[in-house]
């Protein structure tokens, strides 16, 4: 999608959402199928579903998904369409980027071989690689907003409320 479709796009609906709130709030669902006997989930995507598994240091083979990767991929993801956004609304001209996330992780934390081990990816380093004609003060301007408006971003770096819930579908005999 070209930006200036985006914004003929968003316009009416940054209306709607400013006379009408309660309605920019939207609720995203994924749900996936364990599958039995294995360690793994099928996950479905805009592109078929996806087998997520065990990462190679805890015992995977490599040639599932992992969680950890689908992660940082979603952070790239969504980085970059905010970048791009940003730079077209700022007027800057990027002729090349690519934009990589690195994650770091103990696995002794998730295998249960150390429980003062934190269990996850503790930091994130995300890096852009620019080639465009606008000044550093620029660019840092438009990482600031890519930053700021870059909704994994954001999620990550301010922390969320999760909740967990179950119902047993089975027999309880």
């Amino acid at each position: 999608m070209k930006a200036t479709e985006a914004r003929e796009r968003q316009a009416p609906l940054k209306e709607q959402y400013r006379d009408d709130p309660e309605s920019a709030c939207v609720t995203f669902s994924v749900t996936g199928e364990v599958v039995r006997d294995e360690l793994s989930i099928q996950i479905p995507t805009h592109i078929g579903n996806l087998v997520s598994g065990l990462h190679p240091a805890a015992g995977g083979d490599g040639t599932e998904g992992c969680s950890g990767d689908m992660l940082l991929e979603s952070l790239v993801g969504c980085a970059g369409v905010t970048f791009q956004a940003v730079s077209h609304a700022m007027g800057i001209t990027v002729n090349a980027a690519s934009i990589t996330a690195e994650g770091d992780m103990d696995f002794r934390g998730t295998l249960g071989v150390d429980r003062e081990t934190p269990v996850g990816i503790t930091s994130i380093r995300l890096h852009f690689d620019i080639d465009c004609d606008a000044d550093e003060e620029s660019i840092t301007k438009l990482i600031s907003l890519t930053e700021r408006y870059c909704v994994i971003y954001q999620t990550l770096a301010g922390g969320l409320s999760i909740t967990t819930e179950y119902a047993n579908s089975g027999s309880t005999s």
